[in-house]
C-alpha cells in the first residue's frame, strides 16, 4: 500500500488538509502551478519536468505518509509578491515546483524536484 496522496489548491485548502492529516508519520507537499486547459499541463516548465520524477518517487514513501499536491495558482496569480504562498511564516515560497517536508527545513526547490536522486532522498525514511 502507498502513500495517501491528497489535492488542493491555496493555503486555506492546504492548511485544512494538513489539519485533517495531523495523525500521518510524515507530509509532504509539492507546490506547482495551475494547469493551463490549453495544454492539459501546468504553465510552469519547471513544474512540468519534476512531475514525472515526483511521481515515479511517491512510490518510496511509507503507507501512513501523506503526499499533497498543492496547486499556487495561475501564473499572475503566483507571480504576485503578496501571494499568500510567498508571504504566509509557514510557506514563504520562492520558486515552484517546491516540494517540502512538512514541520522540518527540509525542501526541494525547482531543478532539484526533477532530480529522481534528491526526491527519492527526501522521501526515504530517516
Amino acid at each position: 500500500m502507498s502513500a495517501k496522496q491528497l489535492a488542493c489548491e491555496g493555503t486555506e485548502e492546504l492548511f485544512a488538509l494538513i489539519g485533517e492529516n495531523s495523525h500521518a508519520s510524515r507530509i509532504f507537499v509539492l507546490f506547482t502551478g495551475q494547469e493551463d486547459p490549453a495544454t492539459g499541463k501546468s504553465w510552469c516548465p519547471d513544474c512540468v519536468r519534476a512531475d514525472p520524477v515526483i511521481e515515479k518517487c511517491i512510490t518510496k514513501m511509507n503507507q501512513d505518509d501523506v503526499f499533497i499536491y498543492c496547486v499556487v495558482g495561475d501564473r499572475p496569480t503566483w507571480k504576485d509578491p503578496l501571494s499568500p504562498f510567498r508571504t504566509d511564516p509557514k510557506l514563504l515560497l520562492k520558486a515552484i515546483p517546491t516540494l517540502v517536508k512538512w514541520n522540518t527545513h527540509e525542501r526541494l526547490v525547482e531543478d532539484q524536484c526533477a532530480n529522481e536522486e534528491l526526491v527519492s532522498m527526501l522521501f526515504e525514511d530517516n
